[in-house]
């Protein structure tokens, strides 16, 4: 099982993102506040759970959370910011609506930039080591599988509502195909050659 908390005796968020390799969407994080005797022998690394586990788990996290709120940035602030920094700034929107406010913060990864005043830990495969962070990854990947699905009904030729925005070579043979969407990051190496398309 996961551990419970990094912090003994704080009121400590768990941080992490979804998203950040697409081709096309938002990037979508979430932040979490489990109780400190939480216990969930189910909870892992969201990439590593079946799309119906994640779902039974986002509610039950929902539900057992003392808190939770996620953050979403869009594509084109992606493309004005750049990704890290869109990563980052989705996990500040979502400690900021968290209430109580934590006193410490896990954050899944290897760089944050510090929200506040708050101490936090950056923990490489965070989501594979404790609860909150793992919870938080469940509702990231959730929701922004959700949104995609949305923008799916938009532009079906993407095929979102299967690789939900990643660059697989389906996705990137529609690009070349169809051309790029409004949803689409204009920063990122979308095809083998870039082409020039009518933004």
């Amino acid at each position: 099982m996961l551990k419970n908390y990094f912090a003994a005796n704080y009121i400590e968020a768990g941080c992490d993102e979804a998203g950040r390799g697409c081709l096309s969407g938002p990037v979508v994080a979430a932040s979490v506040i489990l109780p400190s005797n939480y216990i969930n022998e189910e909870l892992d690394d969201s990439k590593k759970l079946l799309e119906s586990k994640r779902l039974k788990l986002c509610e039950i996290i929902k539900k057992d959370a003392i808190a939770w709120a996620v953050g979403i940035v869009d594509n084109k602030t992606i493309d004005k910011i750049n990704i890290l920094k869109s990563s980052i700034k989705a996990m500040h929107i979502a400690i900021g609506k968290l209430k109580p406010i934590p006193e410490y913060l896990i954050i899944d990864g290897n760089y944050f930039l510090k929200y506040k005043s708050i101490p936090h830990k950056c923990i490489i495969k965070g989501d594979s080591k404790y609860m909150s962070i793992a919870a938080a990854s469940i509702i990231a990947k959730t929701h922004r599988d959700e949104l995609m699905y949305k923008i799916h009904k938009e532009y079906p030729v993407y095929n979102w509502i299967q690789n939900k925005g990643y660059p697989t070579k389906q996705h990137r043979k529609a690009i070349v195909d169809y051309g790029i969407s409004k949803y689409h990051r204009k920063s990122f190496k979308l095809i083998d050659y870039q082409l020039k398309f009518n933004f």
